[in-house]
């Protein structure tokens, strides 16, 4: 899945053991600019480092896994998780910078009233 947004809050990187770490970040995403949406996603393990060159407010493209788990507690009750698993983020370029120039209009300023090659 891919989403693109702007950065508003990025976290530091957490051990949750010795061997697995993830890092949070959360997106403004804005589907309908009028009602923009705030989701949390995590990078886990080497991904975490993606976030050292971003900074909160570059406007990025989230590639990203959902993920869903099932647990059941000590009292024997079922619960269920969510998360945002991102794998890739890339900041995203200038639009200025992304389209080529547009092509020259030089020609159209051109007086062709007094062409005698006119074919009629």
């Amino acid at each position: 899945m891919i989403v693109e947004g702007k950065i508003v809050e990025k976290y530091d990187t957490q051990s949750i053991k010795d061997t697995f770490k993830k890092r949070e970040f959360v997106l403004e995403y804005a589907e309908n600019p009028q009602y923009p949406e705030f989701v949390k996603f995590e990078l886990i393990q080497s991904n975490c480092d993606q976030l050292d060159s971003l900074n909160i407010g570059d406007d990025v493209t989230v590639n990203f896994n959902l993920k869903g788990r099932k647990w059941t507690d000590p009292q024997g009750q079922v619960k269920y998780f969510n998360s945002l698993q991102a794998w890739r983020v890339d900041k995203k370029s200038g639009a200025a910078q992304d389209s080529p120039p547009p092509p020259s209009q030089e020609w159209a300023k051109e007086d062709f009233s007094q062409d005698d090659d006119l074919p009629f």
